[in-house]
């Protein structure tokens, strides 16, 4: 072992008993993971209180219309996105679009302080929350797609994962805690306070990881690889052109097509609680927001407990012994199951059960696997066709959601049962989907890159 694997042997040893790592990735990957600890920590302190907001003001039907406008407002943020990378280097990129989330937490406390109305605050700052979550997300993946070999992706893709998990734990807990002594909006300051770790840690990884990188891939260049700016292109081209990468925008479509309309079922069985928990006085003298808060807190505080358990016991060892194609399938074919099971009867216990194995499936196993997919990919794709997936399509399968919300509750006149009838239909399309991908992938994972066609 050498000097580097001596220096950090508690962490080593530890990331050992999950996964294989070798000597000097230790430290690498234990600041990746600290740094999406933070970015997941603050993220959810902000879920949390958005989901009271909307909830406790507009309703789940108002929440769910808000994602046709996410997705609208990502076609212009995403070419935004794509026109800064193809002019500064990766580090530079992150710490410009942290620093102007963090100014918008700054703002958003200003302006309520001023007076602005809560309900009209609800929904500027469910969309901004939306917005924020995708992007901070997906630019760290591509940071952390852009240091790791394919090799070594799939071997420490589930301990990032880890601190992403455990990230978002602390955060439901946090909230929950903080909830009723500050109240929601003096949170919003700690949250901005802990991007600005971000940072910090981005700056520290760059560095480290550059290292690497530039005598890996980029000997004979003046300047280090990662050092340079993204070729010019947009994200939405990258993907056209490859069918590889539709492929995987229309299953994150699907993911969180499904996804959003369990979200809307979860939202109205929790304002539902909130209502009767007030009318008999079993609230604790809390607001309807703040209660509905605490129920999103408690809930999170569940998935993310299960959501770890299965990263560290499980995440690494079903892609050791079904590999990435076969990873994909374990989230649709969990999903097909429990919306199943809710069809049959929507009582708050069977809908917890099942949005709590999806979500936490989603957030380990199909998240760990979605990042990876990406890893056979050069760096145009990694930061900008995978940051319009991330962020447009997913908000695409928002917006989908909200349409057939719109029409079930207009139209249709759905219940429960109903919602979670059509999340089985497109379950099934979905892991038709996904056999797709894994066909492309075997096809193009014998190649250093994916060269768009």
């Amino acid at each position: 072992m050498n000097n580097s694997s001596s220096q950090y042997g508690f962490v080593y040893k530890f990331f050992k008993l999950f996964t294989i790592i070798h000597p000097g990735e230790a430290l690498t990957t234990l600041l990746l993971a600290l740094n999406i600890f933070f970015l997941l920590l603050s993220s959810y302190i902000l879920k949390t209180i958005r989901e009271g907001l909307i909830l406790g003001f507009k309703g789940p039907v108002v929440k769910s219309y808000l994602y046709g406008v996410m997705a609208i407002l990502f076609i212009f943020v995403i070419k935004i996105f794509s026109r800064l990378a193809s002019r500064v280097s990766r580090h530079i990129l992150i710490t410009w679009v942290t620093i102007f989330f963090i100014s918008n937490l700054l703002l958003f406390y200003i302006a309520i302080l001023a007076g602005l109305p809560e309900a009209t605050f609800s929904i500027i700052f469910y969309i901004w929350v939306g917005m924020f979550n995708v992007m901070v997300v997906a630019q760290f993946w591509a940071f952390a797609n852009d240091i790791y070999s394919t090799e070594a992706g799939k071997r420490l893709f589930p301990l990032i994962m880890f601190g992403a998990n455990f990230g978002a734990f602390s955060g439901g807990i946090i909230s929950g805690w903080l909830i009723k002594p500050l109240g929601l909006y003096q949170m919003l300051l700690t949250a901005g306070g802990v991007l600005g770790i971000c940072i910090l840690l981005t700056w520290i990884i760059h560095k480290r990881g550059g290292i690497s990188i530039s005598k890996a891939r980029n000997d004979d260049s003046e300047e280090p690889l990662e050092e340079k700016p993204l070729e010019k292109g947009g994200g939405f081209k990258l993907i056209f052109k490859s069918r590889y990468l539709l492929y995987i925008a229309f299953f994150l479509l699907l993911l969180n097509l499904v996804n959003s309309t369990g979200e809307f079922i979860l939202g109205e069985v929790f304002t539902r609680t909130a209502v009767d928990a007030i009318r008999n006085g079993i609230a604790g003298g809390m607001s309807k927001p703040e209660f509905i808060s605490t129920l999103w807190a408690d809930f999170y505080s569940i998935v993310n407990l299960v959501t770890m358990l299965i990263t560290l016991l499980l995440t690494s060892r079903i892609f050791k012994y079904f590999g990435i194609r076969g990873a994909i399938f374990f989230l649709p074919v969990i999903a097909l199951g429990g919306y199943m099971m809710v069809s049959f009867g929507a009582a708050l216990m069977v809908i917890r059960v099942a949005k709590i194995m999806e979500n936490s499936t989603d957030y380990s196993i199909m998240n760990t696997t979605r990042q990876a997919f990406f890893l056979i990919t050069p760096r145009e794709i990694k930061y900008k066709a995978k940051t319009a997936i991330d962020t447009f399509f997913w908000r695409t399968g928002d917006a989908l959601s909200t349409i057939i919300v719109f029409v079930g509750t207009t139209y249709l006149a759905f219940n429960m049962e109903s919602f979670a009838k059509f999340n089985v239909v497109i379950a099934v399309i979905w892991i038709g989907l996904g056999v797709l991908i894994a066909k492309e992938h075997k096809k193009l994972s014998s190649k250093k890159a994916l060269i768009p066609e």
